[in-house]
């Protein structure tokens, strides 16, 4: 039996100033609204705020790690991104099974967002992904 409409899983973590540096080395974004406090302070936040795909990167998590888990294959992901995440936001990604697009492939649809610790939306999308569990 496969995934099932309705379940869902989450992954929190709280973003730190090491997290934003090693995404900015990681992959090559060092846009000074990541990495400068100046030159960040004169921008549209006031401050530095994290790089868009760290909390995408937290669905990955979910996906790959508690639903469905380990030998998840992302086929697709929207996101729409709502607010920024700054420095000490704890944000929770949460995936959700919202169709099955074919149980013999195994692949599904699911709404997959991210709020921060006031309960404000940051990121809102879908994924869609293969997955076919372990024989038993």
């Amino acid at each position: 039996m496969g995934l099932q409409p309705g379940q869902s899983a989450s992954f929190g973590k709280t973003v730190s100033e090491s997290d934003i540096y090693t995404m900015a080395g990681v992959i090559g974004d060092f846009n000074p609204l990541h990495v400068n406090t100046e030159e960040a302070a004169k921008g549209p936040f006031g401050e530095r705020i994290a790089h868009a795909l760290l909390p995408a990167g937290f669905i990955s998590t979910v996906l790959g790690m508690f639903l469905p888990g380990s030998g998840t294959i992302y086929l697709h992901q929207s996101l729409d991104f709502k607010a920024p995440v700054k420095i000490g936001d704890t944000v929770t990604a949460t995936a959700e099974v919202t169709e099955v697009l074919n149980p013999v492939k195994g692949i599904y649809r699911l709404r997959t967002f991210c709020r921060n610790q006031r309960d404000e939306l940051v990121a809102d999308g879908e994924a869609v992904i293969k997955y076919l569990p372990p024989e038993e």
